[in-house]
């Protein structure tokens, strides 16, 4: 398990900003997801598309009531299984579902929200690590993920998303907003999947 002064920092968020990280994280990831999808028809990604916006809307609309143990269904129903696919796509893929799987159950629980942000958060980073081992055949690890640059390159992107949450008094849905356009806009997953 790969470490980094950021996941402690993690804890001290509030409960929106936390769910807010693992948002961003799971935005990040959904490229993976919609190009699994595009080359396997194996489900719609819009189903993805449709449960993260709904997060989105819960964390900026103050009258947005949605049901996350229907999200939950929905979610179980598209996620894949690498016995059933024999190429690397369904891995990164898999890992998508499980993250926001995770967000979701920190918000049909909240008392463990911080366990589930700091799993979303390592999900995150172990995809990307491993792919890299899958490319150089060398195991990454506590020791030697600062030789790696795209495993770098994640945690400075978490860091990123951790900053302005840290910085903000209260609730500020612009920032909730900005956050979600920019990551958007790119379109860029952790592994470096555009859309």
């Amino acid at each position: 398990m790969l470490q980094n002064p950021l996941q402690l920092r993690l804890e001290k968020l509030e409960p929106w900003k936390q769910i807010t990280f693992m948002a961003c994280l799971c935005e990040r990831m959904y490229p993976n997801y919609a190009m699994f999808c595009d080359s396997t028809q194996f489900a719609q990604a819009r189903v993805y598309r449709d449960i993260i916006d709904s997060i989105w809307e819960q964390l900026t609309v103050k009258t947005a009531k949605v049901n996350f143990e229907h999200q939950l269904e929905k979610l179980e129903e598209i996620i894949p299984s690498s016995e059933d696919f024999d190429f690397y796509g369904v891995y990164p893929a898999i890992d998508a579902c499980v993250a926001l799987s995770h967000l979701l159950h920190g918000l049909l629980d909240r008392d463990y929200l911080y366990e589930n942000m700091h799993k979303v958060s390592q999900l995150s980073v172990t995809t990307v690590a491993q792919l890299e081992e899958a490319q150089s055949g060398e195991a990454i690890t506590n020791e030697n993920q600062k030789q790696n640059e795209s495993v770098c390159a994640e945690w400075d992107v978490q860091w990123a998303i951790f900053r302005p949450l840290r910085e903000a008094e209260e609730r500020d849905i612009d920032l909730i907003k900005d956050l979600r356009s920019e990551l958007r806009d790119e379109s860029v997953s952790n592994i470096g999947i555009s859309i």
